[in-house]
């Protein structure tokens, strides 16, 4: 059995932290062949920088994928091609920089990951996720035993709605974005893990990762403020997926919470 671990998007230094301090432990305990991440939140609460992606790398993620922050730090536009095993989302426009797909091997047994963002509430430019998930099995056929396609999105309709169009075409579809965990990992019939929102790593005393007073402040009033990452009831949150080889299709998905 092929396991991989999915990681919820990382939180400022808070996550960075448990990542580094948490996850050599848990490759060795989960028997971990591949550890994916989306790292879009990881400098600051928005963005990632080369330094950060470098140092997120080294601590045992095999690849990091990114989100509607993608440029959100200064510079990361020229740094992006820079650092393998880094991928911005797939349905950008083509001019963007970087890979907009990641293959990674271990055992003689390839994944292929990429992003699609979702378009209900989003702002980020970017192409129907439906029709850029066509396009990128079409490209992707020959090159991977499984494929991992996760959903960068607000709308857990359209995470939905996403999982089961590529019931049997994806081995996982893996949401991310909102940053709370949802309770509905499960195998769809023809053998896709699907979860609505493995939620983040980073800082859960909070909202959404961020100090709770000046998010509060913000609904009651209206008023500008700003909104520092939080750091208190630190927890690793992802997806452990198992694949089975033969077939590239998913045995089990379930919810891994790991606290700091």
């Amino acid at each position: 059995m092929i396991k991989l671990l999915f990681i919820g998007d990382i939180v400022g230094r808070p996550g960075r932290d448990i990542v580094n301090e948490r996850l050599t432990g848990i490759r060795r305990e989960h028997n971990l062949d591949f550890v994916i991440a989306n790292g879009e939140n990881a400098a600051a609460g928005a963005g990632i920088t080369g330094t950060i992606a470098k140092s997120l790398l080294e601590a045992g993620i095999d690849a990091l994928t990114l989100g509607d922050h993608v440029w959100d730090q200064r510079g990361w536009e020229n740094e992006i091609t820079q650092i393998e095993h880094v991928c911005r989302p797939a349905n950008l426009p083509a001019s963007n920089p970087g890979w907009d797909h990641l293959v990674i091997e271990k055992r003689g047994f390839r994944v292929a990951v990429f992003t699609v963002l979702g378009r209900t509430f989003m702002g980020l430019k970017a192409d129907c996720p439906f029709l850029c998930v066509d396009r990128m099995l079409e490209r992707l056929k020959g090159q991977a035993d499984a494929i991992v396609v996760e959903v960068h999105a607000e709308a857990t309709s359209e995470k939905q709605a996403l999982g089961w169009y590529l019931d049997g075409r994806a081995t996982a579809v893996i949401g991310t974005h909102t940053h709370v965990p949802t309770a509905d990992a499960c195998v769809l019939p023809k053998g896709t893990a699907f979860i609505c929102d493995v939620g983040m790593t980073g800082p859960y005393a909070s909202v959404l990762g961020r100090e709770v007073e000046p998010v509060v402040g913000r609904f009651v009033d209206g008023l500008p403020r700003r909104f520092e990452v939080a750091t208190g009831d630190v927890r690793l949150s992802g997806a452990l997926i198992d694949i089975s080889p033969g077939m590239a299709r998913a045995e089990k998905i379930e919810l891994l919470t790991v606290r700091s």
